[in-house]
């Protein structure tokens, strides 16, 4: 059976994605005109097929191909051969590796007091904040996280007052590369030249901070960087891991907390609930213990439903090794197969009125009834984050420690747009206005 899908294009599809808003939103729309299985054009791939079906998404949980002409954008990044497309036999234990550092208890543990104090260092300042004077959430959030996993994958370094830095430089990388791969027109004559410095300052800062690193002997297996080491990656390997791993988790995790605090802001019930749950688990206390975060179930229901929302990386991609049925479906090997997560968050046959937020959807008896790959944030598979646990351990404590003391509500005017920036990113930022709750 052919598998249904709008006309081919001569442009290849770019025009459609533009009139959509984006490949985020083109998504939305393709599924919604064809069903759970669509073919279309792709920038980088020519023809892919999307599944926005968790069930048949099922039969492909397994792949561990991705397709290199769409990660090609982030070869700039990665001089020891492109992370993100590694062949299996490579990834495998590479995976192995940043699994043993980034998912393990101990080492969340070990790094938690430091998270703590970061996030309430950005707690103060903001209860400080001129009255009515709006915060930007999106950029300080992300900065906030980059220390975060600067702290983590680094083995206690620190961006410092480098941070507002490194992280405009991965901005400007991404907007010339990502550009290039959808064929955006530039608006700015030196952009090329900007992503190139931008670039270069970030292999010299990550080179210093492992030169750091070695000199004062802290390398061993419980950091990133003591961990490849010992198990014997060459020093470009090594810049390229820490490269990529700054760069998902920064976003990934700053916008997460972004998004979630935009949409308490916007449902004020949900978020006095928050603040009942954290109250009654902290007392008087101004942030959680580690063990404490099992304890804040609302909250860990609030961050569910806000990634189902707003995932922060709102697609992934794998390719067919070998052919493939899904349902009706025949897919011949070396197809793109496209995972739209915006859209399975979305689809109204396991989330009734799906755009509404709800928390209570990821109440236990609630998410029994769903199927497994119904709600995918961290992707699926063998190529899904290595930095889930890490991620929501940050999220989780940076939202009880800003809540715990805060209020935010929107910013008068200001209009929140998503768009596809690498990640679900707001396009004019994530404006709010942050006041005591004792006020």
């Amino acid at each position: 059976m052919r598998i249904p899908g709008p006309e081919h294009q001569e442009d290849g599809g770019l025009s459609a994605v533009a009139a959509a808003g984006g490949l985020h939103r083109y998504q939305l729309r393709l599924h919604d005109a064809y069903g759970p299985v669509v073919r279309f054009q792709l920038p980088g791939a020519d023809t892919a097929v999307s599944v926005a079906d968790p069930v048949l998404l099922e039969a492909t949980a397994h792949m561990d191909k991705r397709p290199e002409e769409l990660f090609a954008f982030l070869d700039p990044l990665c001089e020891a051969g492109n992370l993100q497309v590694l062949p299996a036999d490579e990834h495998t234990p590479w995976r192995r590796l940043l699994l043993s550092v980034l998912a393990g208890r101990p080492a969340h543990e070990r790094h938690f007091t430091r998270f703590t104090e970061l996030a309430r260092e950005l707690a103060e300042r903001w209860a400080g904040q001129v009255d009515g004077e709006p915060v930007e959430l999106q950029k300080e959030l992300t900065a906030l996280s980059l220390r975060m996993i600067c702290g983590f994958a680094l083995g206690g370094a620190d961006a410092g007052t480098d941070a507002d830095r490194v992280v405009a430089a991965f901005e400007a990388v991404l907007t010339e590369y990502l550009g290039r791969l959808y064929q955006v027109p530039r608006t700015d004559p030196r952009s090329a030249e900007r992503a190139d410095e931008a670039l270069a300052y970030l292999r010299a800062t990550v080179d210093r901070v492992v030169a750091a690193h070695r000199s004062d002997g802290r390398a061993d297996r419980s950091d990133l960087i003591g961990a490849l080491v010992e198990a014997g990656q060459s020093p470009a390997r090594i810049r390229d891991t820490v490269m990529v791993t700054l760069l998902a988790a920064h976003h990934t995790t700053g916008v997460a907390v972004a998004w979630t605090l935009h949409l308490l802001g916007r449902h004020p019930d949900a978020a006095d609930r928050v603040a009942a749950e954290l109250d009654q688990v902290l007392g008087e206390r101004a942030a959680p213990d580690y063990g404490d975060l099992r304890r804040l179930t609302y909250l860990d229901m609030v961050l569910k439903e806000s990634m189902r929302l707003f995932p922060p990386g709102p697609y992934g991609a794998r390719e067919t090794t070998e052919d493939l049925v899904l349902g009706p479906y025949e897919i011949p090997a070396g197809t793109t197969v496209f995972y739209p997560f915006w859209a399975v968050h979305l689809n109204p046959e396991h989330w009734p009125e799906p755009e509404r937020f709800d928390p209570e959807r990821f109440t236990p008896r609630e998410v029994a009834k769903r199927p497994r790959l119904a709600y995918v944030p961290f992707g699926i598979g063998p190529r899904s984050c290595e930095g889930a646990a890490l991620a929501t351990v940050e999220a989780q404590l940076v939202l009880a420690v800003l809540l715990k003391r805060l209020r935010f509500r929107p910013a008068p005017g200001h209009e929140v747009t998503p768009v596809e920036r690498f990640v679900l990113w707001a396009r004019d930022g994530i404006r709010m206005t942050v006041r005591p709750r004792d006020i």
